[in-house]
């Protein structure tokens, strides 16, 4: 990951940790082209029509802005699985035994290609939030379909140009 994503990645981290602390859960993503470009939507956790409908804007926004870089991120409970990781969207319920709460992001680089990681945190008895630092996965990585992230990453690499490895 270049200076440039990483940048892009700790202010889209920072909104959401803002966002967090608020009690609201967007998902949001940064595009980096001929200017730089934030949007959230805070329904996307809600069913995967409502986060393909999101992803889908936000791809047509970054061909509008020749976006050369884009960080996508979604707070979303985990839980590691023999098959890998279970997600779900993140809720003011307790956590059940095994889960826990990130921020899962991907980031994309036309030079540097596809980086994916989390954002670990915790909650005080309060429930406030305590934040981590970003961690970047350096195995490689095999997302699902409905991972965040993924529709917009295929429309902005389906002319096969451009690499999609982790």
């Amino acid at each position: 990951m270049n200076q440039d994503t990483e940048s892009l990645l700790f202010d889209v981290a920072g909104r959401l940790e803002r966002a967090i602390h608020e009690r609201d859960c967007p998902a949001v993503v940064a595009l980096q082209g001929d200017r730089t470009l934030v949007m959230s939507d805070y329904d996307y956790v809600r069913d995967a029509a409502t986060a393909a409908a999101f992803e889908e804007r936000t791809a047509e926004r970054a061909r509008q802005i020749h976006a050369r870089r884009f960080v996508f991120a979604v707070p979303q409970v985990w839980i590691i699985t023999d098959e890998g990781v279970d997600a779900r969207a993140v809720s003011n319920l307790p956590l059940r035994a095994g889960e826990r709460e990130v921020i899962a992001w991907m980031t994309f680089d036309v030079v540097d290609g596809v980086d994916y990681g989390l954002v670990p945190y915790t909650r005080r008895p309060s429930g406030e939030p305590i934040f981590d630092e970003p961690e970047v996965f350096t195995v490689p990585v095999h997302p699902r379909e409905q991972a965040p992230g993924r529709i917009l990453l295929r429309a902005l690499t389906q002319d096969g140009t451009r690499s999609t490895d982790a």
